[in-house]
């Protein structure tokens, strides 16, 4: 039987706005074979349609029905939770337009929930009106608990650093939706419409995508071409199917 993929793409496929070597080819194998596959990002500052472009510049061919972010998750999250709801949200245009898709409106005007995604943009004003919207009762949410993510200026902080903000402020703690949280890999799985037996895990962190795929039951792999070392690998209570150097040495 041929497997599907879950693909992490910061530090999988790319590296910034440059293709990892191979990437494309291995891309192609998949689609040879006719396995299903999904790139699996906690990037939420991007649309799906933006973020096939900007790979589509880095020499790859990914449709935008085949990506999937923690902005994505995160709205059909609150769909389900509170359909039509509202929502002041911290964010690019990946976070809103996920909300405005299925039906949210962004206000701060006694919102259901204070929705945080990754932005460079750290206006003081929108974090205290957050905080504030917190403290009164608005649910805390936050697409994701990375401390830190790559961008072309190099290392910013991430939506987990940002949330932390917040969190020490208002004394409230956010619900993350993002690796590794079981939610967004179920919700992956299901918009791909598989079983998580016959799917792998992609991925170049063990903290993040390796722990979402063991807690999900998937098989994973590790790639040396992003955040974790072959020497970190001991660190962890739990370890990778596999370990390759880069998505070139995998072959479905």
């Amino acid at each position: 039987m041929t497997n599907n993929y879950l693909i992490d793409m910061d530090g999988v496929l790319v590296r910034g706005r440059t293709m990892i070597p191979g990437a494309d080819q291995f891309l192609e194998r998949l689609r040879t074979a006719e396995a299903k596959f999904l790139v699996l990002t906690n990037n939420s500052r991007f649309t799906p349609r933006d973020l096939a472009y900007r790979l589509s510049m880095a020499g790859l061919n990914i449709p935008p029905e085949s990506i999937f972010t923690s902005a994505l998750a995160t709205a059909l999250f609150l769909k389900s939770q509170r359909p039509e709801g509202k929502a002041f949200v911290i964010g690019e245009s990946g976070m809103t337009t996920a909300l405005h898709d299925v039906g949210y409106i962004i206000t701060e005007h006694n919102p259901d929930y204070v929705v945080l995604a990754e932005t460079e943009t750290l206006n003081q004003d929108l974090f205290t009106k957050a905080i504030q919207l917190v403290i009164n009762g608005a649910r805390f949410i936050a697409t994701n608990p990375d401390p830190s993510g790559p961008s072309e200026k190099g290392i910013v902080p991430g939506a987990g650093a940002l949330a932390a903000m917040i969190e020490s402020a208002s004394g409230k703690k956010a619900f993350y939706v993002g690796k590794p949280n079981p939610l967004m890999m179920r919700t992956a799985i299901k918009y791909l419409g598989v079983h998580s037996a016959d799917t792998i895990m992609v991925g170049d962190r063990m903290d993040t995508d390796i722990v979402a795929g063991v807690q999900n039951g998937m098989g994973t792999i590790l790639v040396l071409s992003g955040i974790t070392r072959r020497e970190d690998i001991d660190h962890f209570p739990y370890l990778p199917t596999h370990v390759y150097e880069s998505v070139a040495d995998i072959y479905p």
